[in-house]
């Protein structure tokens, strides 16, 4: 694999790159077995596929002095006190796993003073790489090919495409898309909404959910605002990380940013 064309790279961005791709090759060789699905406590499903990818990523995280906030493990308090710590989601989009949709993903994000300074997505079906660093910009890696990524100029929110869950969308959430006047609608597993919009594919993620957790946002946060996008609550208000309580309260919403004031003036006429 080729080197990702940042100059400036921080030791931390190949440890958690190659992470993702180790992950990634255990996890497929997992999805293409078969594997047995269990219910945790809070009834979110698990797999083996999970856990397999959680302790690869420890392992090769456990290198740099950084403590680890992952979706599979204690959350060790410890972190509050800590300037840079890694969070991880193991397995992003576990029901894309189940179902077979080959819509899941690998995110790893390094946070430093509460703002994601790295992210990582890997994409294993389609051995596909979403990476950036702080003040580097966001790269795409597919078809053994680094290409830069870029959201798209669309500043009309009639001409938008917008990206929601295919397993958590609302009525509500529904509805409010529909009231923006966006009528093309797509409907897609993990953080892969977000890889649609740093690529220019898409120029919008809505959801209002207040049970996204920091991991499911943290390597996202970093690649669309390398690419020019923007991630707030749907309040417009900045989302930090690192928190003792890490779940957004206030959903979250991704855009190419031309088109992110519109949709939190319209989202607090409803609230």
């Amino acid at each position: 694999m080729k080197d990702i064309p940042i100059s400036d790279k921080i030791p931390e961005l190949d440890i958690a790159i190659k992470a993702v791709k180790e992950a990634g090759n255990a996890i497929l060789e997992i999805y293409e077995r078969g594997f047995e699905t269990h219910t945790k406590s809070d009834d979110s499903p698990i797999t083996e596929g999970d856990l397999k990818s959680n302790e690869i990523i420890k392992k090769n995280l456990l290198q740099t002095e950084h403590v680890i906030l992952s979706e599979e493990d204690d959350d060790d308090q410890n972190r509050l006190s800590k300037d840079m710590v890694w969070i991880v989601d193991p397995l992003d989009g576990t029901s894309d796993f189940i179902d077979k949709t080959g819509e899941f993903t690998i995110m790893i994000a390094l946070v430093k003073n509460k703002k994601p300074i790295i992210g990582v997505i890997g994409w294993p079906t389609e051995k596909t790489l979403f990476v950036a660093q702080k003040g580097s910009g966001a790269f795409r890696y597919s078809n053994n090919e680094w290409s830069k990524m870029s959201v798209t100029s669309i500043s009309e929110l009639s001409r938008c495409r917008a990206v929601g869950s295919r397993h958590h969308l609302s009525d509500r959430e529904r509805d409010f898309i529909k009231k923006l006047g966006i009528e093309n609608f797509t409907s897609i597993g993990s953080s892969l909404k977000v890889g649609k919009i740093s690529s220019g594919d898409a120029e919008a993620y809505i959801t209002t959910t207040n049970k996204m957790k920091e991991w499911d946002s943290a390597a996202s946060y970093c690649i669309i605002f390398e690419a020019g996008g923007k991630m707030t609550d749907m309040l417009g208000n900045d989302i930090t990380y690192n928190n003792k309580d890490v779940f957004h309260q206030n959903g979250i919403l991704v855009t190419n940013g031309l088109i992110h004031d519109k949709i939190v003036d319209e989202f607090k006429k409803l609230e």
